[in-house]
């Protein structure tokens, strides 16, 4: 059954109360995110149950044509599996990707180039599930908690876990990232990736940045000290980071430990400042914001 109830939530990193609206936020999406005060993390407060935001994904949003199966998802799907490779090996290895869509990802990391030895997929899109089953990909449908209550989870059974334009997405990060370490091997690790990075280059106006999807859909935005410190709040120690700054893409690998890791966050001012300097340059190079049919 549907449910529009909202929770309000702390951050997640911290579990602070204290947050300032993002500046521009609410007057661009008719929404509200926010900014920790304590640890500069950028998360939406008021978010629906992670079944419901699932649900808006799978059909809502990507049932209104979206496909990963193009060019340029493909190439940073590629990027992801090419780097995670070089960095810890793919070869034989058990993977399973939370969020798997299409199973573009998992179709990559299963050719030859990379040959890991079994994949699965846990995807709440019912008709992402099915060309997962089409490809010979053993999948679940629903979303990471509701795996794990499933009878036959697979607890321990996974070298590598891969969380690709999905934490982002998703209604509790540490929820999604601790299924990640319950799934996970002793000696396993972790690969999230997000394009959701800031303080870094502007490369496209305020206005597209945030969108217009429901706030709660795109819950978490992330520098690369709040993603390493998302994953060391849920017992990964991070063991690689990418070049992010000459890349659209950030991407951590974490290592499961038995312990949460120390991290640091961002300065609150310092992250305010710089979506208000963002709002500031999209209005020179972007003087009209999309139009609703962009």
């Amino acid at each position: 059954m549907r449910s529009e109830d909202y929770n309000d939530f702390p951050c997640d990193l911290c579990g602070s109360e204290d947050a300032v609206e993002l500046p521009h936020a609410r007057e661009i999406t008719g929404q509200l995110i926010h900014i920790c005060t304590t640890c500069g993390f950028v998360f939406v407060r008021r978010r629906r149950s992670a079944e419901r935001i699932a649900e808006v994904w799978s059909e809502e949003i990507f049932g209104a044509g979206y496909s990963a199966a193009i060019p340029a998802v493909v190439a940073r799907l590629t990027y992801v599996a090419e780097t995670v490779d070089r960095e810890i090996g793919l070869a034989g290895k058990a993977v399973c990707e939370i969020g798997a869509g299409e199973g573009v990802f998992l179709g990559i990391v299963r050719g030859n180039r990379h040959g890991v030895g079994d994949s699965f997929g846990i995807e709440p899109s019912r008709s992402n599930c099915e060309l997962l089953a089409a490809s010979g990909i053993e999948c679940f449908n629903g979303t990471i908690e509701a795996y794990l209550q499933s009878p036959g989870a697979r607890r321990g059974g996974f070298d590598l876990v891969a969380i690709l334009w999905t934490l982002e997405n998703c209604q509790d990060l540490r929820s999604m990232l601790g299924g990640a370490h319950e799934l996970l091997r002793d000696g396993g690790h972790v690969v999230v990736a997000t394009g959701s990075r800031i303080l870094v280059p502007f490369k496209k106006s305020l206005h597209a940045y945030l969108g217009r999807n429901p706030a709660d859909t795109h819950a978490f935005r992330f520098s690369d000290s709040t993603l390493r410190g998302a994953l060391a709040v849920s017992r990964f120690a991070p063991v690689y980071v990418n070049r992010f700054l000459d890349h659209d893409v950030l991407s951590v690998i974490g290592k499961k430990s038995d312990r949460e890791q120390p991290w640091s966050g961002d300065d609150y001012l310092t992250v305010y400042t710089f979506f208000e300097r963002w709002y500031a340059d999209s209005a020179l190079y972007f003087p009209e914001p999309p139009s609703a049919s962009e």
